[in-house]
């Protein structure tokens, strides 16, 4: 404790008897006392719709991540190839497979991912009249995608997992999993709770994805508001949003794209890798 600090504590009465009595949880509580609880629904909403209607491109996206030539694996030759030979042999079913566990991972990670990052920023911010820097936004949106991907890991190993079963269209009682729920039990039961946080780690440094997108998105609206002469929080109009969304995303992706190849593969049944280093020397070669 500072010297600053324990003059402070001395002059308040009961201090002697309880100096740390208003310490626990107080940083805590005033943290979600700024939440905005918008931020959860907006997020949550978003995310689920933006799922149901981009999940057979993800499908295909994990397909090729996983790609290395087991005889198991359809081969595709691109995009469009693939998803028509997934309609041919699995039909519809075939593409949304793994969309309920998407679904649900989506919503909940961008639910709270909004509701994290939207907390820790007012958090920062709280009595201070200067703006935060892109550091501070990225710190926050790393710390928000941490705190995210710990609640949500074991949903986006069953979704890996249910995307990679190449057999959607035979009878589902003979599928490894039969769904979402029968997928988390059985991984739970044979690979405990490491196999449900199998990916966790370069999941981790893929946080950076978020938080580089946050970033990018906080200073792509900041400068144009600059640029206009305007206040720094004045709302963009909804083709405004959508631009500086689509940019930031596309700058993120880009950046990050082989942590999401490795975590696939470090999440896939057919494959077995004794950890990330395992995956990007045998990815490598």
């Amino acid at each position: 404790m500072s010297p600053a600090a324990r003059d402070s504590t001395a002059v308040l009465p009961g201090a002697a008897e309880c100096p740390s009595r208003s310490l626990p949880g107080t940083g805590l509580r005033r943290l979600f006392s700024l939440v905005k609880y918008e931020n959860l629904v907006a997020g949550l909403s978003g995310g689920v719709v933006s799922t149901l209607v981009l999940h057979p491109l993800d499908l295909v996206k994990i397909r090729f991540a996983v790609s290395d030539g087991l005889d198991l694996r359809p081969k595709y030759n691109g995009i469009f190839h693939c998803m028509r030979t997934v309609w041919r042999q699995e039909g519809l079913r075939g593409l949304y497979q793994g969309v309920t566990p998407n679904v649900w991972g989506a919503g909940a990670s961008w639910g709270l991912y909004f509701f994290f990052y939207n907390a820790i920023k007012a958090y920062k911010q709280e009595g201070q009249q200067a703006e935060l820097s892109a550091a501070q936004h990225l710190v926050s949106a790393a710390q928000a995608g941490a705190l995210t991907l710990f609640l949500t890991n074991p949903i986006w190993v069953t979704k890996t997992r249910l995307v990679l079963q190449y057999d959607a269209g035979i009878d589902p009682s003979k599928r490894q999993y039969r769904g979402m729920l029968d997928a988390l039990v059985k991984i739970y039961r044979h690979e405990g709770v490491p196999g449900l946080y199998r990916g966790f780690v370069p999941g981790l440094l893929g946080t950076s994805h978020g938080a580089l997108q946050f970033m990018a998105y906080e200073e792509l609206k900041r400068e144009f508001n600059k640029y206009r002469s305007l206040p720094t929080e004045t709302k963009l109009n909804p083709l405004e949003y959508i631009t500086m969304a689509a940019v930031s995303k596309i700058f993120a992706a880009s950046a990050t794209y082989p942590y999401q190849v490795i975590r696939a593969r470090l999440q896939d049944q057919h494959n077995k890798y004794s950890g990330v280093m395992d995956v990007m020397r045998r990815t490598w070669r």
